[in-house]
């Protein structure tokens, strides 16, 4: 098991579980923060000329991101008299874990990556792209516990409502990955990158084949099917503040009510980088390859993450919020047939080349 869950790091040093753990631990609350502050309060104030967090501090407001921090810190603890207190507890733990979990099989790097069994020189878990999408699910299970254990009907409104619309755009997100593991004939995060850089364009291999020209349907929904996942604008009924105040969050507070926010940003990073990862090439840049690619890779993923993101938070200030017969007509109307005929253009054309 620890072999299993072991990163190969360049000079084929391996860390131990434990210092695994601390730095996945680490990375997803430094990429909620980055997304949140970055490109939530910065980027988006520029581009909508919304001069308020861009004052507290000196330099662009940096002191917001400490000030927020001190406010969530030192806000007290309260939990509803008749709410289920274990159960009130733990929700923020289930939510949060389960964007832990799906960090675990991001490669970064041709040897930065989960270390499973070895297939033609390719780590990784041979099944790296089937766990992400499950155990992005659980998420589902501590917002139906925050909901429920709440004891406040806006809270237990909200989180039916996200149940419903999870399970809604899971099916649309898992079937618009299928067109690129149909491609790439693995399920393999790390065999996907190979892929991408090892194939070709017509004959020519400059810039390897990314499968965003060849998917792009798929890139596409599986843009709009992970904008739903995270309940963002324009898919934010589950916490819409007009109808439910903050949805199945609304008796949070605190490092409690952090914890939910840490969850949304780092799976929107994790979501990102899947995504980067699939239809982007991941870590592979053209001409760079062997052991410079361990230290270079990286900071091309982390690039590649933040133009996906861009997308993402651009859209969330972009549109308005739909409502709920909208939302699931979208789904099961438009993006599940759409992703199905994807599937089958992808898989005659697989066997037809």
């Amino acid at each position: 098991m620890s072999h299993l869950l072991a990163i190969d790091l360049p000079g084929g040093w391996q860390t131990t579980l434990g210092i695994k753990t601390l730095i996945v631990m680490g990375l997803i609350p430094v990429g909620a923060l980055v997304l949140g502050y970055t490109f939530l309060l910065k980027m988006m104030s520029h581009m909508q000329s919304r001069v308020g967090p861009m004052d507290p501090g000196g330099f662009h407001g940096w002191f917001q991101l400490i000030g927020d921090g001190i406010k969530f810190i030192q806000k007290e603890d309260i939990i509803p008299a008749g709410a289920d207190k274990r159960v009130f507890k733990m929700a923020p733990a289930v939510v949060v874990m389960s964007t832990f979990l799906m960090f675990v099989v991001l490669p970064a790097g041709p040897n930065a990556v989960v270390a499973g069994s070895i297939h033609n020189g390719i780590g990784g878990i041979d099944v790296g792209i089937f766990y992400a999408l499950a155990v992005s699910s659980l998420s589902v299970i501590g917002v139906l516990m925050a909901g429920w254990a709440s004891s406040n009907k806006y809270a237990l409104i909200g989180a039916l409502r996200a149940a419903a619309q999870l399970i809604a755009y899971e099916l649309p997100l898992v079937l618009a990955v299928v067109g690129v593991v149909v491609q790439a004939g693995t399920m393999n995060l790390q065999g996907i990158v190979f892929a991408q850089r090892d194939g070709e364009i017509f004959g020519w291999g400059g810039i390897g084949s990314p499968y965003i020209l060849t998917q792009f349907v798929g890139f596409c929904l599986f843009m709009v099917a992970a904008q739903a996942e995270l309940t963002q604008p324009p898919f934010d009924m589950p916490v819409a503040e007009s109808e439910l105040v903050a949805g199945y969050m609304v008796e949070y507070t605190g490092f409690r009510f952090l914890f939910f926010f840490i969850g949304e940003f780092g799976t929107a990073f994790v979501y990102a980088g899947l995504a980067a990862t699939l239809f982007l090439g991941g870590w592979s840049i053209p001409g760079v390859e062997g052991e410079i690619a361990n230290w270079v890779g990286p900071l091309v993923l982390f690039a590649k993450i933040m133009f996906v993101a861009f997308l993402m938070f651009w859209a969330r200030f972009s549109y308005p919020r739909l409502r709920e017969d909208q939302l699931q007509s979208l789904a099961w109307k438009w993006m599940i047939p759409i992703s199905l005929i994807n599937i089958l253009v992808t898989g005659a054309l697989k066997v037809a080349l």
